[in-house]
């Protein structure tokens, strides 16, 4: 089976027109990407948590985690980054590649649009006025077979 390489942008979401170009490896097993920290760092990215990972020979390693914008081509999405230490892969996840509304055939390693679907209420055109929202009180609703 055969790898998927990427030419990716990557941007700080605060300057989103200023971007770095990553080669990545395309991994849909991967959930994040990993991005080296010095190019996250440059972009102004800031970490907001670490995470724990366990690797292939079954060590953990904590890494830090934030938030960046990816391009590739006309596609803009923005998803959770981990900054790569010396000796992690640059890799492109799975959470990115569906930002980029993405799917990767694993049979022939193609890129492929994922259907873009929108859900949506449908609200009576009878009714003056729409239906009051939901709210939960916190307090328990009983049926009237329930109460005896």
């Amino acid at each position: 089976m055969g790898v998927t390489f990427l030419d990716i942008g990557i941007a700080n979401p605060s300057r989103p027109d200023v971007c770095e170009m990553l080669v990545c490896l395309v991994d849909s097993g991967a959930i994040y990407s990993v991005v080296p920290a010095l190019v996250l760092q440059r972009l102004g990215i800031e970490p907001l948590a670490e995470q724990t990972f366990r690797l292939a020979n079954g060590a953990k390693v904590v890494r830090k985690k934030g938030v960046a914008v990816f391009r590739y081509g006309e596609r803009i999405g923005g998803a959770d980054v981990i900054f790569g230490e010396e000796g992690d892969s640059v890799l492109l996840g799975a959470l990115t590649l569906e930002a980029l509304g993405l799917s990767l055939d694993p049979l022939k390693r193609e890129l492929t649009p994922l259907p873009m679907i929108l859900a949506r209420v449908a609200i009576s055109m009878t009714r003056s006025t729409p239906p009051a929202p939901m709210i939960w009180t916190g307090t328990p609703v009983r049926s009237p077979s329930a109460l005896g």
